[in-house]
């Protein structure tokens, strides 16, 4: 039987390791956000966390508290748009992402 880990292991350590992999796993976070996938974006937002910056350095950056981050990026999360806002912000400066918005012709 082969050896295998654990997927989210897998991906944590992926996060760590490829930069570029990051960017676009956070991408996918806010794409999921905007079409309405909200536990899944909010799963991924946490992964990133958990991979790149800490819950602790995370509460430090948005003022918001530790635990209330943990409860905020739960699948069952239900933050405010603010604190939304805040924290994919904060995210996004940690992996070097400038977001912008673009309109595509309809």
């Amino acid at each position: 039987m082969a050896l295998t880990r654990d997927y989210k292991e897998t991906v944590l350590a992926r996060i760590r390791s490829d930069r570029k992999f990051a960017r676009l796993f956070f991408a996918g976070a806010i794409e999921m956000l905007l079409e309405g996938e909200t536990a899944e974006a909010l799963s991924r937002l946490r992964d990133l966390v958990h991979a790149e910056i800490t819950f602790k350095e995370l509460a430090r950056q948005t003022g918001l508290g530790e635990k209330t981050l943990h409860r905020m990026l739960n699948r069952g999360g239900n933050p405010t748009v603010r604190n939304l806002g805040v924290i994919v912000r904060s995210i996004a400066e940690d992996l070097g992402i400038k977001p912008r918005v673009e309109i595509a012709a309809a």
